[in-house]
């Protein structure tokens, strides 16, 4: 899948809203929380074994969020949520079950959005991508993570996030992907 994910990647960001899909008046906007374990770490234990990627918004001095961005109607759920992630942060792996669904309003403008994240055990960094120029991209540990994150609703996915990763039982399913 990576590879030939990667052949399709274009370096250009889609652009434009006549793809978006709405529900109830909602744009609908998918995302991911990239995650990894520390280089140090050889087992999964806790929160601190855990390193989550963040990018720059796009407005300055707007802070930091994970990536997402509208999810169309050419595409799955799981297939927008992996475009976007590559698209502004570079990075490729395997997108595991949904985190959860947010409604929120943007701050923006009056506009209502259905946000939906998933959790995406990272793979590869990519050296170049479509955003590479307007985004930073920064590794952090997950306390870092819920200080810079602007939105409440990707706070929210990330605890989610860590209590299925840290949930003795979850692993005993093998509900997520192995460090």
């Amino acid at each position: 899948m990576g590879m030939e994910f990667k052949n399709m990647v274009s370096l250009v960001s889609r652009n434009g809203r006549h793809l978006q899909r709405y529900s109830k008046g909602r744009r609908q906007v998918v995302g991911c929380i990239p995650y990894r374990c520390k280089a140090t770490s050889q087992t999964f234990s806790g929160e601190e074994d855990l390193e989550v990627l963040v990018i720059s918004s796009q407005r300055k001095g707007k802070g930091m969020l994970f990536p997402k961005g509208g999810w169309e109607i050419d595409e799955t759920i799981k297939e927008a949520a992996l475009r976007e992630t590559v698209e502004e942060a570079g990075v490729l792996g395997i997108v595991e079950g949904e985190l959860g669904k947010w409604n929120f309003q943007s701050k923006s403008n009056d506009a209502y959005y259905e946000g939906c994240m998933f959790p995406l055990l990272v793979k590869e960094q990519l050296d170049l991508w479509p955003e590479k120029d307007i985004r930073q991209r920064v590794w952090m540990s997950v306390p870092e993570a819920r200080e810079v994150c602007q939105h409440w609703w990707m706070k929210e996915a990330l605890e989610i996030l860590v209590h299925r990763l840290t949930s003795p039982q979850q692993h005993d399913e093998k509900v997520v992907g192995p460090c």
